[in-house]
């Protein structure tokens, strides 16, 4: 056995068996010795960008350690951004990378890169070159069991004249180590007394607010008994929105730029927040600091206070900890707060009706969103991009139990929607997969992997997956973020997308094509994406003016969107549409 053949059993030893790359001469070895060892599933992705999201998807989606592979020198720069993704949502990935030859390192050969140096900062917690086939084992095995217990991405880089060298096992001598196979336990359940400090703390409130992230998904049981039990509503971070399901009373919905009025309103009102599984980051929509007390339930120590003034921090797995902390809690009759709170969500979801239901110029892009969030399947998975669709992603769809849905968070990375959908294929070829994503993402890689899609749909037990493209010609969020935070009108020399037949390429690539610009028709063509046997791309011509409206907004955001519409070429369209969604929600309101 070589060096490459050895890494691969290696990592299959670990319980990781499918591997998102592309292939190179620096990764020679590891190419070779995949396509000979079945028990190794290699998915070959179009850029190596996409093996990164990809890997990054299948942590976020199974919740086990996402693995992915490229060359030296180019191949290793392209993997960053999606390593990128997995290390700022706190999602488990190890990265095996080719180098140029030992021999040669050090004299600026080609495709030579100081790999150790470039990956210093997305594996900071660890990153290491091989130089001898006796270190293999156990840099392999760090990279894995460090990846899995801290959350985090974790790099191993191997010469490509060390790839196929013959594997050796450390010897029995001064300055060697022997590791060994299998994952640390969950984070432990916190101390007694400190559960008690909490109970404490949360009995004593008399409105108290929840905000569950994605560390609190598989913790729903959980989360809803204690909800209940201190008669409590939950707001939810945008990475937990699968969290609790939507039809839930006193689930608020999504928290922040892209949330809901009840959200908002419910962190001004509480006088107790319990914050689980989340470091949400945008501090402007909590309680301001004094006016509320706080607990927070998280497995990394470090995001204890990150970002509201907590009373009690209470280090361990949400469930396990919320399933501790249950017992030490004294249940409430129901409380006229959360009723008052459920009579807000309902109003919310009214509006949010209303609002998709206006008029625009063809689409409105809510309509679409809001015709799929009543046709989704029970078993649906959805991926969502940056831009304005994961505005409407959170604010029209609604999540019901068993669902699953994810996309890039705190890098909030345009192109992670569609090779986040090819992983959840891979991962669940049983269930349908739904990609959102906008034109401008789409063109940037999308596109490819559609390629990918051609490739693999038909080894899926279910066929089912939908791209479905917003076509409106703009990079409209960052257009709408320059009218309202700088006062600036459209500028079309950045901001302007080239159109193309989206739906024709689908055609292209032997699979299925729909288009619809017609309100009445988007239903219909939903319906048609679902039930077609083989992947689609539908492709939705919309209106860049419709505004993706914060729950709460400023008197300066409103003096800088008045400013930019006036100087909009389009500003009839702009401040008519923009009237009619305030509309929407004002007359809900009252």
């Amino acid at each position: 056995m070589n060096v490459s053949e050895y890494v691969w059993k290696r990592l299959q030893a670990w319980g990781l068996h499918r591997v998102y790359g592309y292939p190179g001469d620096g990764a020679g070895g590891l190419d070779v010795a995949l396509e000979h060892d079945p028990g190794m599933e290699m998915i070959q992705v179009r850029h190596e960008e996409m093996a990164a999201f990809m890997a990054c998807a299948h942590a976020k989606f199974t919740g086990r350690i996402g693995l992915c592979y490229a060359t030296s020198g180019p191949g290793a720069v392209h993997l960053l951004n999606g390593l990128y993704d997995a290390r700022m949502d706190h999602v488990p990935v190890v990265a095996i990378v080719g180098q140029t030859m030992r021999g040669a390192l050090g004299s600026a050969f080609q495709q030579e890169v100081d790999l150790v140096t470039l990956f210093k900062d997305v594996a900071s917690d660890f990153v290491a070159q091989a130089t001898v086939p006796s270190q293999v084992r156990h840099l392999i095995d760090r990279a894995v069991r460090i990846a899995h217990d801290r959350r985090t991405v974790t790099c191993v880089v191997l010469p490509n004249d060390l790839q196929q060298m013959p594997c050796e096992e450390p010897p029995m001598a001064h300055g060697s180590t022997h590791t060994g196979v299998g994952l640390p336990l969950d984070a432990a359940v916190p101390p007694a007394e400190e559960l008690q400090h909490a109970a404490d703390v949360l009995n004593e409130g008399r409105r108290v607010a929840i905000l569950a992230g994605a560390g609190a998904l598989g913790a729903a049981g959980e989360l809803i008994d204690v909800a209940d039990t201190l008669q409590a509503c939950c707001a939810k971070a945008l990475l937990g929105k699968a969290v609790l399901p939507d039809d839930l009373p006193w689930v608020t919905g999504t928290i922040g730029l892209l949330g809901t009025r009840p959200s908002w309103d419910m962190m001004q009102e509480c006088d107790t927040l319990l914050m689980v599984g989340s470091s949400f980051p945008y501090t402007e929509f909590l309680p301001p600091p004094g006016r509320a007390r706080g607990v927070q339930i998280d497995r990394d120590g470090g995001a204890l206070s990150l970002r509201y003034p907590m009373d009690v921090g209470l280090r361990g797995d949400a469930a396990r900890t919320l399933r501790a902390l249950r017992p030490l809690l004294r249940p409430r009759p129901p409380a006229e707060w959360r009723v008052r709170m459920e009579q807000r969500v309902a109003d919310w979801w009214a509006q949010a009706e209303r609002a998709a239901m206006q008029p625009a110029r063809p689409l409105n892009p809510q309509r679409v969103f809001h015709e799929l969030s009543a046709r989704m399947p029970g078993d649906a998975i959805l991926t969502a991009d940056a831009g304005t669709v994961a505005n409407w992603y959170a604010q029209q769809v609604r999540m019901r139990r068993g669902m699953m849905g994810s996309l890039s968070g705190t890098l909030a990375s345009m192109g992670s929607a569609t090779p986040y959908a090819i992983a959840a294929k891979m991962a669940y070829p049983h269930r349908p997969v739904i990609a959102l994503i906008g034109d401008g993402a789409m063109q940037m890689n999308g596109l490819n992997e559609m390629i990918t899609i051609a490739r693999y749909w038909r080894q899926w037990a279910d066929p089912r997956l939908v791209v479905m493209v917003l076509n409106n010609g703009d990079l409209a969020q960052v257009t709408w973020e320059e009218r309202i935070r700088m006062g600036e009108a459209r500028t079309p020399s950045t901001q302007h997308v080239p159109d193309m037949p989206y739906h024709r390429y689908a055609e292209l690539l032997g699979l299925q094509g729909l288009y619809v610009d017609d309100p009445d028709q988007v239903g219909a063509a939903w319906d048609a994406a679902l039930a077609a046997p083989m992947p689609v791309i539908l492709e939705c011509r919309t209106d860049p003016d419709v505004a993706p409206l914060p729950p709460h907004f400023t008197q300066e955001q409103v003096r800088h969107f008045a400013v930019a519409a006036a100087r909009d070429p389009q500003r009839g369209l702009v401040l008519r549409n923009t009237f009619r969604q305030l509309m929407a929600r004002l007359l809900g309101r009252r």
